[in-house]
């Protein structure tokens, strides 16, 4: 029997009617994220074929070099989601600051338009982070207090990850028709699974009790599988589907972590907690934390609450 496949626009659609206040302008929102995603998978696409791979010679706020394809998703991105009408701030991993847009603008609107973007010259997966809030006068709100959240995954296919708080749904591009289609309806990580996913080269700098953790992983009777990509969208959304935890602590050389709060860590957090699992950050919910800077990094560790439940406990608690 043919079942007729739901796009991301008529889902959006969809929640927006039971809600008997909504006014239609997170639906907008949402719809032009989407334009802006497949045009950035275009690029992506083809990033060996154009000059968009390589480096642009200059540096973001970070002091990392910024990648042509990152340059261009986050121009492409700031100006698609301006011309929305309903967007009062933008604010950028690679810009130093925020953007106003228009004060009569319902939302905020924080992303990193190219996650991973040095992947790109070695052909592997990248994505995009979204991040939207009410409006406020300086960004700076905790991550509880997201409106939606989200990333798209440009990989072997183009996926759309996101919640609006009542769980996670992932569309699938299907470019034939160019739609996102509903794939993944209601999304639920595993309370428990066999991946660990850090950049163990850190190994060395990082605390006792975090070394601790990780031998646990290596060596205990249960066989936990290493997977690391060095782009965090796909890291976690191979944890969200498969279970299991993500990790980037803190370091000698990173001492106050080296994520972004308001740009990484806040929606994946969100995206994480609303299918089930479970987010720290220095002991505590990333979600909780009042952020003092808007590119503020943070230590974090996510993905199935058993895995981070026991991390918390090795790291955290007192014995």
């Amino acid at each position: 029997m043919y079942t007729k496949p739901i796009s991301l626009t008529e889902f959006i659609l969809a929640e927006e009617r039971e809600f008997s206040r909504a006014t239609g302008t997170l639906t907008l929102l949402l719809t032009r994220i989407q334009y802006a995603a497949k045009i950035i998978a275009s690029h992506v696409r083809q990033a060996g074929l154009v000059d968009i791979l390589g480096a642009t010679n200059r540096k973001n706020v970070f002091s990392e070099e910024v990648q042509k394809l990152d340059d261009f998703s986050n121009r492409l991105f700031t100006e698609i989601v301006s011309t929305t009408g309903v967007v009062s701030h933008i604010a950028s991993e690679e810009l130093a600051e925020p953007i106003s847009v228009t004060k009569d603008g319902s939302y905020d609107v924080l992303f990193d338009p190219l996650d991973g973007s040095a992947n790109t010259d070695v052909n592997a997966s990248v994505g995009t982070i979204f991040s939207i809030y009410k409006a406020s006068p300086d960004l700076l709100q905790p991550g509880k207090e997201q409106v939606a959240a989200g990333y798209i995954l440009y990989g072997s296919s183009t996926m759309l990850v996101y919640s609006s708080g009542r769980g996670v749904n992932g569309f699938t591009f299907d470019p034939s028709i160019g739609s996102f289609l509903l794939s993944h309806p209601s999304m639920t990580i595993p309370t428990t699974g066999s991946l660990y996913s850090v950049n163990e080269a850190n190994y060395s700098r990082w605390d006792e009790k975090t070394q601790q953790f990780i031998d646990s992983l290596r060596n205990g009777e249960k066989q936990y599988k290493s997977r690391y990509i060095g782009c965090m969208v796909a890291d976690v959304h191979r944890i969200l589907i498969k279970g299991g935890v993500f990790l980037y602590p803190a370091d000698k050389t990173s001492p106050e972590g080296k994520l972004r709060l308001m740009y990484e860590v806040n929606p994946l957090s969100f995206l994480v907690v609303n299918a089930g699992g479970r987010a720290v950050s220095n002991g505590q919910d990333p979600l909780e934390i009042a952020p003092t800077l808007i590119h503020q990094t943070v230590p974090v560790v996510l993905g199935s609450t058993e895995e981070v439940t026991r991390y918390h406990t090795t790291v955290h608690e007192k014995h």
